[in-house]
């Protein structure tokens, strides 16, 4: 069986990312309007005529293409930040709980998640659930992506001639939109404070939670930190734990290490019997963080192998 996919923003830089990973693929058939993209009753049949939709759009177009879906059957995946905390949206990070996948097949409204808040989530939500973490504790998230991640801007101004800007934190007022779906999907009742970052490197990132151990109610290990995650992700095909023998001796990470995947590896550093620790995680932000996850959804979503069309 062949189905038909509409990208809504294929020329964004999402949109493009997606659009490569399906293009190929012969149990899929896309809808590519091409100069019409811009035709709102071309978007409008495209929308209501799919199988399944992917949205990548800013905010109000995604809540706009949303509204001018009329056709009940349609599924859709929501690449913006504009359904992550809505009610009857489900978020599609598959590997967060043991019923998010059987969620998210059912669901014929689903969320794509942030780049930044997969690492966070995936770093965090474990933790929480298993009492390790309060969920009023006051949580830090140092984080620096690629400039992939901030769109067309900010790539052009990277990549411009001459440019010498090397890194620059932003998000200064702390009011950052991905604050309330990181909050939430992590299981957390204060909100975050997130520090985020971007460098002078196209794509990859690096999500960081560091931790006083001795500061928390139970004073947990690090062994005991990497023990829930490796609990909580055991038998995921995407998600990893690294060892902690292979932390130890690590001397640094590169955000750009799974470039070009759908994987996200999580570490635990610390000194075992230590104080602190500092949880990292490290995923590709145009892939698991974007591009990579909406297909993992989508294949959850029409039944297929969630690997399918993905490295």
């Amino acid at each position: 069986m062949t189905h038909t996919i509409f990208i809504d923003g294929e020329a964004g830089t999402t949109g493009l990312e997606i659009r490569e990973r399906l293009e190929a693929r012969g149990d899929l058939e896309l809808m590519l309007l091409g100069d019409r993209r811009r035709d709102v009753e071309a978007r409008r049949e495209a929308l209501n005529s799919a199988d399944a939709v992917i949205l990548c759009l800013p905010d109000d177009a995604a809540r706009e293409a949303v509204s001018m879906i009329e056709n009940p059957a349609v599924r859709v995946i929501d690449a913006s930040t504009a359904y992550r905390v809505a009610d009857g949206w489900t978020y599609g990070f598959a590997e967060m709980d043991v019923d998010q996948r059987a969620a998210i097949a059912a669901s014929t409204r689903v969320s794509n998640p942030g780049c930044y808040p997969t690492g966070f989530i995936g770093l965090m939500r474990p933790l929480v659930k298993a009492g390790l973490v309060p969920a009023d504790w006051p949580v830090t998230i140092n984080a620096v992506s690629g400039y992939s991640g901030g769109g067309k801007a900010m790539i052009a101004e990277f990549e411009a001639e001459g440019t010498s800007t090397a890194f620059r934190a932003y998000g200064l007022t702390l009011k950052h939109k991905h604050v309330p779906e990181m909050t939430k999907h992590a299981g957390l009742s204060r909100p975050v404070l997130f520090s985020p970052a971007v460098g002078n490197y196209r794509q990859g990132m690096l999500v960081e939670v560091p931790l006083h151990l001795s500061a928390l109610p139970e004073t947990p290990s690090v062994e005991r930190l990497h023990g829930a995650l490796v609990e909580a992700y055991d038998g995921q095909r995407f998600v990893e734990v690294a060892e902690i023998d292979e932390t130890e001796a690590m001397t640094g990470i590169e955000p750009e290490g799974l470039n070009g995947t759908n994987r996200m590896r999580l570490h635990v550093f610390g000194d075992r019997g230590g104080e602190q620790a500092r949880l990292v995680a490290l995923l590709d932000n145009l892939g698991k963080g974007a591009s990579g996850a909406a297909v993992q959804n989508l294949n959850i979503m029409l039944g297929l192998d969630e690997a399918t069309g993905l490295k």
